[in-house]
């Protein structure tokens, strides 16, 4: 059965590539951040009969896959035909907000697309992060050695301009929670009503009235009940870790959090003014 499956999936990419060209481009991407609930978001939108989901939730085009040109960009995504009832097509690749070439790189090729970044209490997300790479065996250190260890760890590779390295994606727990940072080149290159900002807290805790707004955002019946809620990808490690940790990295971001919240003009109700 799982042959089949693969076989049957082989097949529709060789179908895709063929008919590339006859195909959408995302009308919306969802950015990141990693561990923020980027998958909620997704399974939320896909439920939505005027949302058509791409061929994979994340693609990564524009960070890992950007040699590959437009053409097999373009195969991940519905044909143009589909979209002529009104219908938007979308994809989730959370490395998108954090890499730093991904902003000029998404401006070039879908300049008119909307863009989501969802956001978590970059406290949350670096100690969930960190406990997700030493679950995957990726990471020997303990959580302060590897925090302080971060910035000599990502040093080269940042130098170098390797943004291929996977130190770089695997052990930057800090440096994805400086969101203002982030979001900034975003903003050089697109458009501030083409950029929705949301803070994860939203998503779960008040799903309906943050889905009428992402909806109403993505130009799609903002009405619609999504039926299954049950989705939430962000578990809670802060318990896991050394309260002393926990309160250095409140000190840490809270400078960032102040810059981003005077950036979208309004607070997240984490750390900071």
């Amino acid at each position: 059965m799982l042959f089949n499956k693969d076989r049957s999936r082989q097949l529709q990419w060789r179908w895709r590539l063929a008919t590339a060209g006859l195909r959408a481009l995302p009308d919306l991407v969802i950015l990141g951040a990693q561990k923020a609930g980027t998958t909620s978001l997704f399974h939320y939108l896909g439920q939505h009969p005027e949302v058509i989901r791409p061929f994979r939730k994340e693609v990564h085009f524009f960070d890992h896959n950007f040699e590959a040109r437009p053409r097999w960009y373009r195969a991940h995504f519905p044909l143009s035909r589909q979209l002529e009832d009104g219908r938007i097509t979308f994809e989730a690749s959370p490395l998108y907000l954090f890499h730093p070439l991904s902003a000029e790189r998404m401006a070039g090729i879908v300049p008119k697309a909307k863009l989501i970044a969802i956001l978590r209490d970059p406290v949350e997300r670096a100690i969930s992060h960190y406990f997700m790479e030493r679950r995957k065996g990726r990471d020997p250190l303990p959580l302060r050695e590897a925090l302080a260890a971060e910035e000599q760890r990502l040093a080269g590779p940042i130098a170098k301009g390797n943004y291929a390295f996977p130190g770089f994606a695997h052990f930057s727990y800090k440096s994805r929670g400086h969101y203002a940072e982030q979001l900034e080149r975003y903003r050089a290159f697109f458009p501030a009503e083409q950029l929705l900002v949301l803070g994860s807290d939203e998503l779960f805790d008040q799903p309906e009235q943050t889905l009428r707004r992402v909806f109403e955002f993505a130009g799609v019946d903002p009405s619609f009940t999504v039926a299954d809620l049950d989705a939430r990808n962000t578990g809670h490690n802060r318990t896991e870790a050394d309260p002393g940790i926990v309160a250095e990295l409140e000190d840490y971001f809270r400078p960032h959090n102040e810059r981003l919240y005077r950036l979208i003009g309004r607070t997240l109700g984490w750390g900071g003014e």
